[in-house]
């Protein structure tokens, strides 16, 4: 599989990448099995847009906006990238989490404000965390067409760590637009933007963790295959 001419998992990949990664074939735009993905996604985002429109949550229309475009380079780029399941379901769960944060009402507030876990964790956060810790995972695996074979992998992690982290920001800015051009929106201040930039950090600190987990087992793996001479 090639991106941009250079190979995903592959045996002269970096060693930062698990070895064993999923093979798929680059002529198929969706394979059957990325298809359910496709089709959660043709569910939920026509549903919430209705919910949004029927409300005149002109904010959440913004927002709709950028998840079907981001939905549609996925789409596009698909058959030269390859995101693996964990990356598309990540993504869709990510789209599916913000829709209902901005359109479910819970005791006269939207899901977003629901405190999860009294004074540590909200709804808003829980979301950033997973959210940018996906987008930390996109990074890397955009990222290791580019990496030489020696590339070590803690300043790999740390440099998509704040990948992600630098998507985040994106967010805050897209956030920043609507605050700027519309009359009423969810969007807190100060305090709740900088509580976003935490949790997306915390996501992509989870994510690297994640990383560095699995390629420690892939290489403990490797080590307990017997030799074949």
């Amino acid at each position: 599989m090639t991106f941009f001419g250079a190979n995903f998992y592959t045996a002269g990949a970096s060693r930062c990448l698990p070895q064993g990664g999923e093979s798929q074939s680059p002529a198929m735009l969706l394979t059957r099995r990325e298809l359910p993905v496709l089709i959660v996604n043709l569910l939920y985002v026509p549903t919430f847009t209705i919910i949004a429109l029927l409300k005149l949550n002109f904010e959440f229309l913004l927002y709709v906006a950028v998840v079907i475009l981001v939905g549609a380079l996925v789409v596009w780029k698909q058959r030269k990238v390859r995101f693996d399941l964990t990356i598309l379901w990540g993504l869709t769960i990510w789209g599916l989490l913000h829709m209902a944060g901005g359109n479910i009402q819970i005791g006269g507030d939207v899901l977003y404000g629901l405190q999860l876990i009294p004074v540590v964790l909200r709804y808003d956060q829980f979301v950033h965390a997973f959210g940018f810790g996906t987008a930390t995972l996109v990074c890397y695996h955009l990222l290791q067409p580019y990496l030489q074979k020696n590339a070590e992998c803690w300043t790999v992690f740390v440099l998509v760590m704040l990948m992600g982290s630098g998507l985040g920001a994106i967010n805050e800015i897209i956030e920043f637009i609507a605050v700027k051009t519309m009359k009423d929106t969810n969007v807190g201040g100060y305090d709740n933007t900088l509580w976003d930039l935490t949790f997306n950090l915390i996501g992509g600190v989870i994510t690297v963790g994640w990383l560095t987990a699995r390629k420690d087992s892939k290489r403990s793996e490797r080590q307990r295959k017997p030799a074949v001479f």
